[in-house]
């Protein structure tokens, strides 16, 4: 009985197999067609930045050499007056001292004080939450010892347009080179050379300047000059040092350059702005006109000349500092010797740092004894360039100011993410 119900299954498969074969026959039959899909190897190429979703970051570099980038949807928006919330922990002594907002897909060059260009796209920066400290340059970077980094230029325009842009370099002997910023369009992981400097000679600085742009050296000993940034011919090589921006005296060098806004401005509208501006704030931190003038200045000019307005701080090596107009430093040909930018005469000491402040700006002030200061730059005055500057830090008799931070912490995350 069980061998003949077991022929009855192996009957009943063979059946439904033959029903199965045959509709799969008549569907082959009916609906046929030549294969139109062609399977193959890929032999494209395929990048880890592909597979990276564009998020604008918050990238902090801090004092003393650390980076990392930050969602920026970890600053929360806040309203204005807010206290905003902190860029690094309570327990770092560190201090951010360059904070920029980019996408991830954004280039970074990094050059170095002796004279090497680096690149890596905001990706590639180390990721940290707001507390983080980051990653050490040097780690991320071959950069040898004593070397520090002298500027960061985030660049969010395309590769293809950079031929476009200009970037302007200055060293410490007075030197300036200005070079298309698509020279440094290829840089391997190892650097390149962005300037060949002579042995004691350090890059000071590099900026991303137009055709509207003024450059201002100041030097050690307290001189300045500003020149446009047209005056430096567009260089093709990256070997030379540039032409002469500004005229050293002995034993002086270069501490400063500074990129500002260029804006045509006669002698007479110059002291005839400082004279109106003095009488509408009826005080004495309007700089007084280098002479009297009875030129007179229009309501629109006036506004203008308010509205374009720049101010530089300087700081010297006994702590004293104060905020003058760019407007009083006037536009010359290259070469000069400048004009002065403070006295130094009863204060001594050399000029550390002259950098372009906001009004809610803060800085922090370090000497060669490990001291430092804390301040509101709207606490620092703002005197003629002919005047010595305020206290801001009171230094010992053998103490010297050596570094002056610029302090870029998001105090607060706009809502337009600004």
């Amino acid at each position: 009985g069980k061998i003949k119900h077991y022929l009855e299954i192996l009957r009943s498969r063979d059946m439904i197999l033959d029903i199965i074969r045959q509709e799969l026959n008549e569907v082959k039959t009916e609906f046929a067609t030549p294969r139109l899909s062609e399977i193959v190897d890929y032999d494209g190429e395929m990048d880890d930045e592909d597979l990276i979703e564009r998020e604008d970051m918050v990238v902090t570099i801090t004092h003393g050499g650390y980076i990392k980038r930050t969602p920026l949807s970890e600053y929360r928006a806040q309203k204005r007056g807010g206290k905003g919330v902190s860029a690094l922990g309570k327990k770092d002594e560190d201090i951010v001292t360059r904070l920029f907002i980019a996408n991830t897909h954004t280039e970074v060059l990094f050059f170095t004080t002796d004279g090497m260009a680096y690149k890596l796209k905001v990706w590639r920066l180390p990721l940290g939450g707001r507390g983080a400290r980051g990653k050490a340059l040097i780690n991320i970077f071959p950069i040898p010892a004593g070397v520090s980094i002298a500027a960061v230029l985030p660049v969010d325009i395309p590769e293809k347009d950079w031929s476009k842009t200009q970037v302007v370099f200055a060293t410490s002997d007075g030197d300036v080179r200005r070079n298309e910023l698509s020279d440094f369009i290829n840089v391997k992981s190892n650097g390149k050379i962005a300037m060949k400097l002579p042995e004691g000679v350090a890059l000071i600085g590099a900026r991303i300047c137009d055709c509207d742009s003024d450059v201002i050296l100041t030097t050690a000993k307290g001189k300045a000059i500003r020149f446009m940034a047209t005056d430096v011919r567009v260089f093709k090589g990256r070997d030379s040092t540039g032409v002469r921006g500004i005229k050293l005296a002995k034993d002086d060098h270069v501490v400063s350059m500074c990129v500002v806004r260029h804006l045509d401005v006669s002698p007479e509208e110059r002291n005839a702005y400082f004279k109106m501006r003095r009488a509408v704030n009826d005080d004495a931190t309007t700089p007084a006109p280098e002479e009297d003038t009875d030129f007179v200045l229009s309501q629109e000019r006036y506004a203008e000349l308010s509205a374009r307005e720049e101010l530089l701080l300087c700081i010297t090596a006994t702590g004293y500092g104060k905020r003058t107009s760019a407007h009083e430093f006037r536009v010359s040909g290259r070469g000069g010797q400048g004009v002065q930018a403070i006295e130094l005469g009863r204060r001594g000491g050399d000029v550390v740092r002259v950098v372009p402040v906001e009004e809610d700006d803060q800085i922090m002030l370090i000497t060669d004894q490990g001291q430092s200061i804390r301040c509101l730059v709207k606490d620092v005055s703002i005197q003629s360039r002919q005047a010595g500057g305020v206290r801001v830090l009171n230094t010992a008799e053998d103490e010297r100011v050596v570094s002056v931070a610029y302090i870029a912490e998001q105090s607060e995350a706009d809502e337009d993410a600004e």
